[in-house]
């Protein structure tokens, strides 16, 4: 599964407008007074101003070795979130590593190097390095709703976990991180809670593409035609 476009609430768009641009360097596609959007690699990320809108948790994939170089840009940039003393995150079966920072509106972001997808990267690592938006988090009261649609309506599969606790749905790629808020109360590696933040997505599955809209802990989505035009008119 890929994300090809990502849509998410900000109470700071002229802030946040400085730091996905200005700061982190990932190019400004267009912006009005409502919103923004951001080409991410091959995802797009848009910002839409709102006087509700609570923090989220969602990741960017980056070449597969390069989380210390990762490191290195991002500490010159932003403070780095860590667990206790440790800056880059180890995630032994996922095979992978991450390095997890703040942008203005408190949402956690999370660079992860995954080394199962071989990816490789230009040198010094900038913006350009990055591959995709690779994850978004989905916290709920149950799980099991949002696993039954992803997985009946969309044909993901579960990639991590169960509908106990946490689930990751979908592939290295793209992944819904759904978990029950219930259960696991903070996201890693803070001490943040986990909020049903609202948002809209639109994902590219096995060439079908997907418009999907996550509202008050409910999952709507429906298939799209998979042409040019009609992905300028998503989300």
């Amino acid at each position: 599964m890929k994300i090809k476009k990502l849509t998410l609430a900000t109470t700071n768009l002229n802030a946040q407008v400085d730091f996905y641009h200005h700061l982190l360097g990932f190019p400004l596609i267009k912006q009005s007074l409502e919103a923004a959007e951001f080409q991410t690699g091959n995802s797009i990320l848009r910002l839409e101003a709102s006087s509700k809108a609570t923090p989220y948790h969602f990741a960017f994939n980056i070449p597969s070795f390069q989380e210390h170089q990762a490191l290195k840009w991002l500490k010159a940039r932003v403070p780095i979130l860590k667990e206790e003393a440790e800056e880059i995150m180890l995630f032994e079966s996922w095979n992978a590593r991450a390095v997890y920072f703040y942008d203005r509106d408190h949402n956690i972001l999370e660079f992860i190097a995954r080394r199962n997808l071989n990816k490789r990267g230009p040198e010094p690592f900038s913006a350009v390095n990055v591959i995709e938006i690779s994850e978004m988090g989905v916290p709920v009261d149950d799980i099991i709703p949002i696993h039954d649609h992803l997985i009946n309506k969309l044909n993901l599969q579960v990639y991590s976990g169960s509908t106990d606790r946490f689930c990751a749905i979908g592939d290295e790629h793209g992944l819904f991180i759904v978990l029950n808020k219930n259960v696991k109360t903070t996201w890693f590696p803070t001490e943040d809670t986990p909020l049903s933040s609202d948002f809209k997505a639109v994902v590219d599955h096995q060439g079908q593409l997907y418009n999907i809209t996550f509202q008050h802990q409910t999952l709507f989505s429906h298939e799209l035609k998979s042409n040019h035009h009609s992905f300028n008119q998503l989300a």
